[in-house]
């Protein structure tokens, strides 16, 4: 049996290349258009298929801001986290938090903690100007 996630296609081919142009977390909407405009004729439920097999298949990353879902090619494959700003989506990679923070954080709360994930969201500083 052919694992459909893996296929290459030439929609998957577009949807990776334009993904890997974005330095920011984009919607599947925001990247649907961006493959019309090019010229590319591709439905969004095509789009948001191939984001979410990207992100099932673990190359690319997704995380919810203000009520949408939003994808991004991360340039590093180590395990790392994000600051995100809330206004314009300007995204940098950060390093995780200290291991032993986060388990004494989930001891002190009688929790175990087997996965986290940390996103920092807040104002990039020309949002702040604004």
């Amino acid at each position: 049996m052919v694992d459909h996630a893996l296929r290459q296609t030439k929609q998957k081919d577009a949807v990776l290349k334009t993904l890997h142009r974005c330095d920011d977390f984009i919607s599947a909407q925001d990247l649907h258009r961006q493959l019309i405009d090019s010229g590319l004729s591709i439905g969004l439920a095509t789009v948001y298929r191939q984001l979410n097999a990207l992100a099932d298949a673990g190359q690319a990353d997704t995380i919810r801001l203000n009520g949408s879902q939003l994808f991004r090619m991360c340039q590093d494959n180590h395990h790392h986290h994000h600051l995100v700003c809330e206004h314009c989506g300007r995204t940098i990679e950060i390093e995780p938090p200290d291991e032993q923070w986060l388990r004494k954080t989930a001891a002190e709360h009688g929790f175990t903690l087997h996965s986290h994930t940390v996103e920092l969201f807040g104002l990039c500083p020309e949002c702040q100007k604004a």
